[in-house]
């Protein structure tokens, strides 16, 4: 059966280039980028590459590039890192209801650590308001941490407009980019940003490596203890064979971006045309315009979001219900919560997220299929259509489901 894979919000296939850069790094490039020897220089040679090719992607300086396991490891360094390191300034913490979980349990872990964190909340299509970040702003604040763009609704936030009130009070900002790069322009000069967060399985690279911007002068806690990789701030012997493929992957993200911007922006507003025009009932989450090129997210009333995606994956179609870290929870998402959906609604959500590599067929082909399995899940709903959604009569149904 063919598969058509629409979930590239949660992670990408590798590039076939970028597996034949980083496949000689296991065989033959095997040396300790530490060590002074042939071999030894040759792996911290392909290294000092890459981070040149992911600043260049980014219009930072190779020196501000730090590599790390993942985009969470990212964000709980910058966090952890800005934090520890500044507290003697003060306590107070910035960010948004809607943040990935990286963001939002860092926080929390830090709250238990005696530090204040403001959750700034979003209008109906996920944006933060400038004013809300103006008020919320202390003399305490010591850090500002706002997504560049939503891993499940796609709304693109006003990072630069942000960046440049942060920086006028002289706070760090801190933006979890993981959903931008390949998918929008991303310039930390032009942002504002002292510190960004970069997952390559995001951008058609291998899971398990990330980055973190950190602008020099910055004043950040050591992530790891031990020896002196990456300038000292995280010891552990490099992973060259995969900081090769992100630099590779980065590199392609930024040299073919227009192209697939207008590749993904274009399959995704025929996707989402003909879900909101074919399907009754149905609500597009997150903003209209200012949103990923290749993110739709839908909810559909009177169904669950699991009994879509299971209908879906049964015809060869792979899409989400919403962050694939929580995937495995029955919550609603608490991004939909932000965004002011009951519960009951925010059960019913369905994320498609399109690549470099989707079709038009593919999406005439989801479209077609999506509305005969709303019809067929509503009629076998036991939640009544023609009333009102109740969440604890929703939340019963839903049980009952299972």
């Amino acid at each position: 059966m063919k598969r058509i894979y629409l979930d590239h919000a949660a992670t990408t296939p590798v590039d076939p280039s970028v597996v034949e850069v980083m496949l000689p790094f296991f065989t033959e490039g095997y040396g300790n980028p530490s060590s002074i020897y042939a071999e030894g220089r040759a792996a911290k040679k392909a290294i000092e590459a890459a981070r040149l090719q992911i600043a260049t992607a980014i219009n930072a300086s190779s020196s501000e590039i730090y590599f790390t396991g993942s985009g969470s490891e990212s964000d709980n360094w910058a966090i952890k890192g800005i934090a520890m390191k500044n507290q003697a300034k003060g306590k107070h913490i910035i960010t948004t209801t809607i943040e990935h979980h990286a963001v939002l349990h860092t926080c929390e872990y830090l709250e238990k650590q005696g530090f204040e964190v403001t959750y700034l909340p979003v209008d109906e299509y996920g944006l933060i308001s400038l004013e809300d970040l103006k008020k919320a702003i202390r003399k305490d604040t010591i850090l500002v941490t706002i997504m560049f763009a939503n891993n499940e609704i796609g709304t693109v936030e006003p990072i630069k407009a942000i960046g440049e009130i942060v920086k006028e009070k002289g706070i760090i900002f801190h933006t979890d980019a993981v959903q931008a790069l390949g998918n929008l322009p991303v310039d930390v000069k032009d942002l504002n940003v002292d510190l960004l967060s970069l997952s390559a399985h995001k951008i058609y690279g291998p899971k398990g490596i990330g980055v973190l911007y950190i602008r020099k002068g910055v004043p950040i806690d050591n992530l790891i203890h031990g020896g002196a990789q990456e300038r000292r701030k995280r010891a552990g012997t490099e992973n060259t064979a995969e900081i090769v493929a992100f630099g590779k992957a980065a590199e392609l993200a930024v040299q073919h971006l227009e192209d697939n911007m207008i590749h993904m922006k274009t399959l995704r507003d025929v996707l989402i045309k003909g879900i909101m025009e074919k399907i009754p009932q149905v609500r597009l989450n997150g903003h209209p315009e200012q949103r990923l090129p290749g993110n739709a997210n839908f909810c559909f009333d009177y169904i669950e979001g699991e009994s879509i995606l299971l209908s879906l994956d049964i015809i060869g179609i792979a899409g989400s219900s919403g962050s694939a870290c929580t995937s495995g929870s029955l919550d609603p998402s608490h991004v939909l919560l932000a965004i002011g959906l009951p519960a009951g609604v925010a059960h019913g959500s369905l994320r498609l997220s399109i690549g470099k590599n989707t079709t038009m067929e593919d999406i005439h082909y989801v479209v077609d299929n999506l509305v005969v399995i709303i019809e067929r899940l509503r009629k076998m709903s036991p939640i009544d259509a023609n009333c009102p959604i109740d969440d604890a009569v929703f939340a019963k149904a839903s049980h009952h489901q299972h």
